[in-house]
Order: structure tokens, then C-alpha cells, then sequence
């Protein structure tokens, strides 16, 4: 399986994904660190993948999602976009109702 089916697997297989670097538990950069952490404060179900340890999504997520940096939060296969994004989402009260809809939506 190339590059891109696995990350079209992923997106197929988990409803709310953030691209990131390092773990929630462990993140590996600020940013990454903050996405985590907003998405959690949500109330959002997410799956985390860390990029440091797949250098080959690394190099071809920001061709796939034409968005550059790290990390990228993609929700039900779209990309959202990156920190400054899901934090705005989440000070309006938007991500909260994203992660809400996805969760309805996949019975979880």
C-alpha cells in the first residue's frame, strides 16, 4: 500500500485524526501540544499520528492535505487545519459541537 492509501486508511478508519508530532501524552513541539490539548478540552475522541515515528506520512501528508506545517487535524476525511485553526475552533465553541457531530453520527 503506497503513502496515500494509507492515509486515506487512516481518515477511512478514524473519524477525527490529528497529524502530529509526538503523542498527546508525549507531543515533540509546541504546537502539536496545543492542537492536542484543545481537541481534549473539546470533549473530542481523536486518533493521534505521530509523524516523527512514520517519516513517510511526514513527507507526503503536506502534498495530500496542500497544508505545509504540522500538526493537521482532519475530521471525518477533511483536513480542518492546523493549531491556530483548531484553537480559534475551540475558543468559539465550534470544535466541542464537531467532536459532538462525530460522535452522533458514529454511534461512539
Amino acid at each position: 500500500m503506497d503513502v496515500n492509501e494509507r492515509i486515506k486508511a487512516v481518515l477511512a478508519e478514524h473519524p477525527i485524526v490529528l497529524f502530529m508530532k509526538g503523542t498527546p501524552q508525549v507531543p515533540m513541539c509546541g504546537f502539536s501540544a496545543r492542537a492536542a490539548l484543545a481537541l481534549t478540552e473539546a470533549g473530542a475522541t481523536f486518533h493521534a499520528v505521530n509523524v516523527l515515528a512514520d517519516p513517510e506520512i511526514r513527507a507526503a501528508l503536506p502534498h495530500y492535505a496542500n497544508w505545509p506545517t504540522f500538526p493537521q487535524l482532519f475530521i471525518q476525511g477533511e483536513l480542518i487545519g492546523g493549531c491556530d485553526i483548531v484553537e480559534d475552533l475551540k475558543a468559539s465553541g465550534e470544535l466541542a459541537r464537531m467532536a459532538r457531530d462525530v460522535a452522533g453520527e458514529s454511534h461512539v
